[in-house]
């Protein structure tokens, strides 16, 4: 539930979000946050969407595939 709460409030950010959040890169002081960050980043310039926006994508793709596949069709 927890999970799903936080899809739907990511998914509200807005490209401008992400591109600023970029320059936290600089400022965070954690190897993996900047890390992370970097990758994001990149992922958003050659996809544009967010690493974010791919999980929450796939992990619907997921969730409707299994509920479809549940309902018996006649």
């Amino acid at each position: 539930m927890i999970l799903f709460i936080i899809f739907i409030i990511v998914s509200g950010c807005s490209e401008f979000v992400l591109l600023a959040s970029a320059g936290g890169m600089a400022a965070s002081q954690n190897a993996y946050v900047k890390v992370y960050n970097g990758v994001d980043f990149m992922t958003y310039i050659t996809t544009e969407k967010s690493i974010k926006r791919h999980a929450y994508e796939k992990g619907k793709r997921y969730i409707y595939d299994k509920t479809v596949g549940a309902i018996p069709r006649h």
